[in-house]
């Protein structure tokens, strides 16, 4: 009986002993797990401010992707804080991050189309083919560009209409960005009659042209006939202005143009065609025969 008593005493104090043992291990775990966390935390804001101010000093990185990429870094420590804090405790983490690994393939998979929103957002954003507030037209996405995320693109089309836009689309496209030059040429293109003066024509163009302050001087304007069509000779002008006065300038001037020739005895030709009819035939030219 007294051997069972000094067994059992036996066997509690070994169970407390490890017990204590444990609890002194899960304690030294516990605190080594709350300052990797206060540290991986900090570092990870850090590095996040650290990586925004860096990206500043590029103008090429647009304010949407500097956001991005400072909180990719950050929670790229986040994730790496978190397998530190589990292998404090033991866990095996080869296991977690072929898990983590195998779920990011999984969720890649599904949203594949987001993903490469995603990738051709950030193409737009460092190449910038476009920015805010210029006019784009990109296989029939047209508009001024409100806004570039990194999933869709927002534009406003030329009669106030809203546009969102997957990126993808705007990558695999071509863009023509109408705004992006800073001189643009326009060609104004007349009809006048094949008996009008051509000549008079082109130095009434000519002279509209080179008193409108908008019309630069470098490179000059210039008229030249374009064409000989079937009803009219079509007299152009051609000249280059800003692309902010582009056009307010072609209706101003199209508008001048017109009211000079006018003005001048010079004919505007609308299209038309002559028909001419010989009396005694028939259809296809056969002779009538007499009744």
């Amino acid at each position: 009986m007294e051997l069972d008593t000094a067994a059992m005493f036996s066997a509690a104090e070994s169970i407390l002993a490890q017990a204590g043992e444990l609890a002194v291990t899960f304690a030294f775990n516990f605190v080594g797990a709350i300052i990797i966390i206060v540290v991986g935390y900090t570092v990870a804001g850090l590095l996040e401010r650290w990586t925004r101010t860096g990206l500043r000093r590029f103008p090429a990185f647009d304010e949407t992707l500097q956001r991005f990429l400072s909180k990719l870094v950050r929670y790229t420590i986040l994730v790496l804080v978190a397998v530190t804090v589990l292998a404090q405790f033991g866990v095996q983490t080869a296991s977690i991050i072929a898990a983590l690994g195998a779920a990011g393939l999984a969720i890649g998979l599904a949203l594949q189309g987001t993903l490469q929103n995603i990738a051709a957002g950030i193409m737009l954003l460092v190449l910038k083919p476009f920015k805010v507030g210029e006019y784009i037209d990109a296989g029939g996405i047209a508009g001024t560009v409100e806004e570039i995320g990194l999933f869709a693109t927002e534009l406003k089309s030329a009669d106030g209409v809203f546009v969102l836009s997957p990126n993808s689309e705007l990558w695999n496209r071509a863009v023509t960005n109408y705004s992006r030059n800073a001189t643009r040429r326009n060609d104004i293109a007349i009809r006048i009659g094949y008996g009008d003066d051509i000549d008079l024509a082109q130095s009434i163009m000519l002279k509209l042209a080179m008193a409108d302050e908008r019309a630069l001087s470098l490179p000059a304007p210039e008229t030249f006939v374009w064409e000989l069509s079937e009803s009219a000779i079509i007299v152009t002008l051609r000249y280059w202005t800003t692309t902010s006065d582009f056009w307010q300038t072609r209706f101003d001037l199209t508008r001048a143009v017109t009211q000079a020739l006018e003005q001048s005895g010079i004919t505007i030709a609308l299209p038309q065609r002559v028909v001419h009819f010989i009396p005694g035939q028939g259809e296809n030219g056969v002779p009538e025969q007499a009744g």
